[in-house]
């Protein structure tokens, strides 16, 4: 039951990842081929902004891991220490 759940499942999320064909129509040939919707970027700009975001994501989740693995902070007044007892 659950292979055919799992099946069916993800036949349905692969026909939704094409653009339906009125947006495949309008939208200009880019990097996203048939998976995006919509008219498509306009300008250079708005590759900028979709890279500065993909940066900023990528820092967000390097740092975000780096600190959860090893936290580094020894400062006795510490606001952890306020909070945390250690007797």
């Amino acid at each position: 039951m659950n292979k055919i759940i799992s099946t069916l499942f993800f036949i349905v999320v692969g026909f939704t990842l094409y653009a339906c064909p009125v947006c495949e129509r309008a939208k200009a040939k880019t990097a996203f081929g048939s998976i995006s919707h919509g008219a498509g970027p306009t300008s250079n700009w708005d590759y900028v902004a979709v890279w500065v975001t993909i940066i900023a994501v990528v820092l967000t989740l390097i740092f975000s891991i780096k600190w959860l693995i090893k936290p580094s902070e020894k400062n006795a007044d510490h606001i952890k220490y306020s909070i945390l007892n250690f007797e």
